[in-house]
């Protein structure tokens, strides 16, 4: 018997919602995208995508979107953010407006920024535990570090020197990259497998 598809929402707020649906739709999931609180219903996992942090959690806001997301995740709703979606998902933002709030969904304490400018941006490959067929493609734009990490989260990719870039907490995956705006789905194929799978 086949397996029944999953359902993802990509949150289409602002960022690369389009890259990510691309991509997962490649997958084979069913993928809706997701602005307003009713839009959680019914869903298996949800991703955060990059972008600008500030201007999402804006959005959020406005969107009335905090606290059903939060509700959602706590009745078993998977979460993958990456780059601002990261941000957005710790459970401390330094560098944060006095007025951005997190959503607090995982035990992770997050620095914006911390890879410089626009201009600093690189395409690297990265390992990826769980992931089979070597190294990861991984995008940097203007990337986050995770800089305190709570005794439940898992490093799943690290660089060279030991810096995180890529954890996870239960049905809570977050990287500091963009593996969207590569052609390398298997960070994605993951999320799918064994985080909205588990």
């Amino acid at each position: 018997m086949e397996p029944a598809r999953k359902t993802i929402g990509v949150l289409a707020l602002q960022g690369a919602f389009r890259e990510h649906r691309r991509m997962l739709d490649g997958l084979g999931a069913d993928t809706r995208l997701v602005r307003w609180p009713g839009e959680l219903e019914g869903l298996d996992g949800l991703v955060i995508p990059g972008g600008e942090s500030t201007a999402i959690a804006k959005l959020l806001d406005i969107h009335g979107m905090y606290g059903p997301l939060r509700a959602a995740h706590g009745r078993g709703m998977a979460v993958f953010g990456t780059c601002a979606g990261a941000i957005l998902m710790a459970r401390d933002i330094e560098g944060a407006r006095p007025d951005q709030e997190p959503l607090a969904l995982m035990d992770v304490r997050i620095r914006r920024n911390a890879y410089g400018r626009q201009i600093d941006s690189f395409e690297t490959t990265v390992p990826f535990a769980g992931v089979e067929g070597g190294p990861v493609k991984a995008m940097f734009i203007r990337a986050p570090r995770f800089a305190d990490l709570g005794s439940g989260v898992r490093v799943l990719s690290a660089a060279d020197d030991g810096e995180p870039l890529a954890v996870r907490e239960g049905r809570a995956l977050a990287v500091a990259f963009h593996p969207e705006l590569t052609d390398d789905v298997r960070v994605h194929a993951y999320f799918l497998g064994s985080v909205v799978g588990a």
